[in-house]
């Protein structure tokens, strides 16, 4: 079990400031080097007892690197202004014992940081990019250099205990395999993204299944293509999951327009008595007013340009026949009608399959991810509140619906609910979220 040992802190910070002070003993005797080099050693060995339980050899280095971060303040203010007070008494003790005092303390605190620092960076996945360039920028900026490395310490050491515990929990419940469903799930992605297996759509979320029991299958469709056409290679992938599993239905997790997709699927092509229950994520069900209005207003030559150059670079990337007019076209609130009304006569095909839909939003434009914090105030002056794409009155759909809220600034947007940026939310567990979704499923026996 994880647990922290803040006293270890305490020392640690004795250590490195004794061997700081200490040249000031080189006055008594030139025995007293040997206690700088002894508390040298001593603040570089004990960051590596902050915590215990620790889950893996990564968050063990990063634990230990912002640990030294977080001591590194606390050190400066008292030798900073033991070096001011020194000064004061320059014509007692002479200049040579202030200048050792001053290159020995500046050398261990140089070699103290940047070992935190550069430990830190190479090991936290959470810091992220801006964090690091904003650390890189501020180092030398009086107050602003602490103030970043007071973020920095505190996202690094949450990521360590966060990553610790959940290792953990897993271990806790490991046998009780709590999402090892009765039929296997078809994780089905949205619009603009692909399956890959090196960057995955749904980031860290399969792989907290699998380790509690789930057996996973993607959706396979294209990144850019009509509703109709997406939902036909679906139905490829269910066809396919269930020849190799021997499993006589499928559970499918959708996001965003992958709903739309799987309602089609179900409804339109004889899917349904293939499917045991389907749930979407932030899918469009009523459509999007700000994409029917982006269409209707942009000139034909931007909106073809736009299109000729995505569809050039989702064939690279594997699309059979994409077509980003029609993809945009069937996420329209006009479009999503048109397909709802197909759809409707069709509505029995459900009466069998249990369906969900889950809704987010984001408090602030500015806590989404670009291009989230983008087109967060544009959609909200089409369809109300959103998650940085889709208004929260076209989330609800099927026989539950849970509309998600988190407290503070940042709120849930349309790509934290499916891992895409890795990152840790405070108040809102993705990867938990999903492991709870799977075991309400085989809680029903799906």
């Amino acid at each position: 079990m994880f647990k922290e040992r803040p006293v270890v802190k305490v020392f640690d910070g004795i250590f490195i400031t004794a061997a700081c002070l200490s040249p000031f003993l080189y006055l008594i005797s030139y025995w007293f080097i040997a206690l700088t080099v002894i508390l040298a050693v001593l603040a570089f060995i004990f960051p590596g007892q902050y915590a215990k339980g620790i889950a893996g050899a990564r968050l063990k280095i990063c634990s230990y690197g912002n640990t030294i971060l977080s001591v590194f303040p606390f050190t400066l203010l008292v030798v900073i202004p033991a070096f001011i007070v020194s000064l004061l008494f320059v014509e007692d003790i002479g200049w040579t014992p202030i200048i050792v005092y001053a290159c020995v303390t500046v050398g261990l605190l140089n070699a103290y940081f940047w070992t935190g620092i550069i430990i830190v960076y190479l090991t936290s996945k959470q810091i992220g990019i801006s964090k690091r360039l904003l650390g890189i920028f501020c180092g030398m900026i009086p107050i602003a250099n602490l103030f970043v490395l007071s973020i920095i310490v505190k996202i690094a050491g949450r990521e360590v205990r966060e990553e610790s515990q959940r290792y953990w929990r897993d271990e806790a419940r490991k046998a009780d395999q709590v999402c090892k469903t009765k039929y296997p799930i078809l994780m089905v992605h949205g619009v603009f993204f692909r399956d890959s297996e090196h960057l995955n759509y749904w980031g860290r979320v399969p792989a907290e299944l699998i380790k509690n029991g789930a057996t996973i299958y993607y959706g396979g469709q294209e990144s850019a293509g009509d509703v109709p056409t997406c939902a036909l290679q679906l139905k490829s992938s269910i066809v396919r999951c269930l020849e190799e599993t021997g499993a006589e239905k499928v559970n499918i997790i959708a996001h965003s327009k992958g709903g739309l997709d799987s309602r089609y699927c179900i409804s339109m092509l004889g899917m349904a008595p293939y499917v045991a229950s389907l749930t979407t994520i932030n899918t469009p069900h009523h459509g999007c007013e700000f994409a029917e209005y982006l269409m209707n207003k942009a000139p034909e030559n931007l909106r073809n340009t736009v299109a000729a150059a995505y569809n050039k670079g989702a064939k690279l990337a594997g699309d059979n026949n994409p077509d980003f007019i029609k993809a945009v076209t069937d996420l329209t609130k006009a479009g999503v009608e048109r397909l709802n009304k197909q759809m409707e006569p069709m509505a029995y095909q459900f009466d069998n399959i249990y369906t969900q839909s889950f809704g987010s939003k984001l408090n602030h434009a500015t806590s989404g991810k670009f291009p989230l914090n983008m087109s967060y105030h544009f959609v909200k002056h089409f369809d109300g509140y959103n998650d940085g794409l889709v208004g929260e009155d076209s989330f609800q759909w099927g026989s539950d619906y849970h509309f998600l809220t988190n407290k503070g600034l940042r709120g849930i947007s349309h790509a934290d609910m499916i891992d895409l940026n890795r990152e840790n939310i405070d108040g809102f567990d993705i990867r938990e979220f999903y492991v709870g979704v799977v075991q309400g499923l085989k809680a029903r026996g799906l």
